[in-house]
């Protein structure tokens, strides 16, 4: 597998950086002018990276955008991809909607694995992306963590006088901060969480925040935690908040790329599904169909 460590929008390789907020204008959003320098940022990396990260083991390259919930299964799959077939994968990490307002400048990605369905749909629809190459790949968990044991319990957590903090990903940006909201207010706890909340650039810096004690409790992916014993933790009830089906997509910049096609291919393969079990997330049944449609 070949990485670009530490590029703009992707999570670097080796220790983690402290967390800290973002900048953001007083409604909370990311301005957007930053949003297009980080953007044109971005791509001066990948295309510097690219003409010199080479082809492993004298194989091919996909370029594929990955939503930062999925980092972990991503690395191990795109291993396991190396090992089948011989061809690489590079990838970069960040929030689903920092990815898709990259495609939209033109990063040179080629295959894009979102935490939702809407970004992949819009790809298809602005004919940035192969028309039917679109398929769920993962059905993501939210979960309530907490680095402290004892915690969190249950959803009453919420409503602790003594909980400071909530971190959770910018909802604008990242299916699973959208999801925190929804079971906020299906909980009648949206007051709290609009006092106490801590923004997260995308699910990976929401948990960075719990960890280092910048929040007491985040609304994370459960794949995050999946494999770790500490801490305290609820797996939020799926019927509090609408599916976080995750989708993938062929872009068109991969179109006259085979390695681009296997790796979306290789992503429902049994070796993957195992993988994402593993990580906390279910699968869908597969729905086979080429990149030009059923």
């Amino acid at each position: 597998m070949t990485q670009r460590p530490g590029t703009p929008g992707s999570l670097p390789v080796g220790p983690s950086r402290p967390a800290r907020a973002e900048l953001r204008t007083a409604h909370g959003a990311t301005p957007p002018i930053l949003v297009a320098l980080q953007s044109a940022i971005l791509i001066v990396h990948l295309l510097a990276g690219m003409a010199s990260a080479g082809t492993p083991s004298g194989g091919a390259t996909v370029r594929v955008a990955v939503a930062a919930n999925f980092t972990a299964a991503a690395r191990e799959i795109a291993a396991a991809f190396e090992d089948a077939t011989g061809d690489g994968a590079l990838l970069s990490f960040g929030s689903t909607g920092q990815l898709y307002a990259q495609i939209l400048q033109g990063a040179p990605f080629e295959v894009f694995l979102a935490a939702d369905e809407m970004r992949p749909g819009l790809a298809e629809r602005e004919g940035l992306a192969v028309p039917g190459s679109r398929r769920t790949y993962a059905v993501g968990r939210l979960v309530l963590f907490s680095a402290e044991a004892g915690r969190v319990t249950g959803p009453d957590a919420l409503r602790d006088p003594g909980l400071r903090r909530i971190a959770l990903a910018n909802p604008a940006l990242a299916p699973y901060g959208r999801a925190a909201l929804e079971v906020a207010r299906a909980l009648g706890v949206e007051d709290i969480l609009r006092d106490r909340q801590v923004i997260g650039q995308n699910v990976s810096q929401a948990h960075q925040f719990v960890r280092t004690g910048n929040a007491e409790v985040g609304f994370l992916a459960l794949a995050q935690v999946v494999r770790s014993a500490d801490g305290s933790r609820w797996l939020v009830p799926e019927r509090l908040h609408g599916p976080i089906r995750q989708q993938a997509v062929l872009l068109e910049a991969g179109r006259q790329n085979p390695a681009a096609a296997r790796f979306l291919d290789f992503l429902g393969s049994r070796a993957a599904r195992k993988i994402l079990r593993r990580h906390g997330y279910r699968a869908e049944p597969p729905a086979p169909h080429g990149p030009g449609g059923p």
